[in-house]
């Protein structure tokens, strides 16, 4: 798995995370190569198989939940099947359940507990923030948030997170200590870090350790997908799981 990001955290040995970047797929251009994401206009055959490669090299034996995100604060179970339902944030308890979510600038946020008996993934751009994304994922654990743990995958940097200032005051007027995560940019408008503003709503929640956040999608178009950057282009994938092998 040289090509992905394996998260720097403390988590329990049974409990396994990775991020994709755009690096050994199947896919052409504009989505090469592998791509992840079966609703950006990819021929679906080769979405298909870049999934089955993610299987094969992760050594699954099930498919991830693949989630329809919808910028919200929904949570819902892994295990289910049918139809992808439309959420943010996925969390599993059983081993061998697969969380997973998709971005190219949103922030991926990868949860556990210090026990491995529970994980999370979140897709948290910054209307899935401002909607409480991290604070629902948090909420569904059965442990307290103080023995959580938090990995912030590669997003946007904030360097190149350009938003109007409606953003910024929506943040502010919820979460007043924000005010550190938005610096002047031009013609009136400001560059935010979605990093810091995780970071905030983790600490908020009571989660003592976040970890990652070094990554910037938009400046690294060899590593990363960047909607910012190119438009139509591929997704990369977090995932996270309890191991049933250990």
């Amino acid at each position: 798995m040289s090509n992905w990001i394996i998260p720097g955290w403390p988590a329990p040995k049974i409990v396994r995370a990775v991020s994709t970047t755009r690096a050994g797929g199947f896919s052409s251009a504009p989505y090469e190569s592998l791509n992840l994401g079966d609703h950006v206009g990819d021929e679906p055959a080769r979405v298909h198989r870049n999934r089955a490669y993610l299987m094969q090299r992760l050594g699954l034996a099930r498919e991830p939940l693949w989630l329809q995100q919808v910028h919200g604060c929904e949570v819902v179970m892994c295990g289910q099947t049918g139809q992808a339902p439309r959420a943010d944030a996925v969390t599993a308890t059983a081993p061998g359940e697969i969380c997973a979510v998709l971005t190219a600038d949103c922030l991926p946020v990868l949860l556990c507990d210090r026990s491995g008996k529970q994980v999370a993934a979140v897709h948290a751009g910054w209307r899935g923030l401002l909607a409480g994304v991290i604070e629902s994922a948090v909420a569904s654990f059965g442990d307290s948030p103080d023995r959580i743990l938090a990995w912030l995958g590669p997003a946007i940097g904030p360097e190149a997170f350009e938003v109007g200032s409606e953003v910024r005051e929506s943040f502010l007027q919820s979460h007043p200590g924000d005010e550190q995560a938005f610096v002047p940019g031009r013609h009136s408008r400001w560059m935010a870090d979605i990093y810091q503003l995780a970071a905030n709503r983790l600490a908020e929640c009571g989660v003592p350790f976040v970890g990652g956040g070094e990554y910037c999608t938009h400046s690294d178009p060899e590593r990363f997908f960047s909607y910012r950057r190119d438009g139509r282009t591929g997704r990369m994938a977090s995932l996270i799981w309890i191991d049933d092998q250990q």
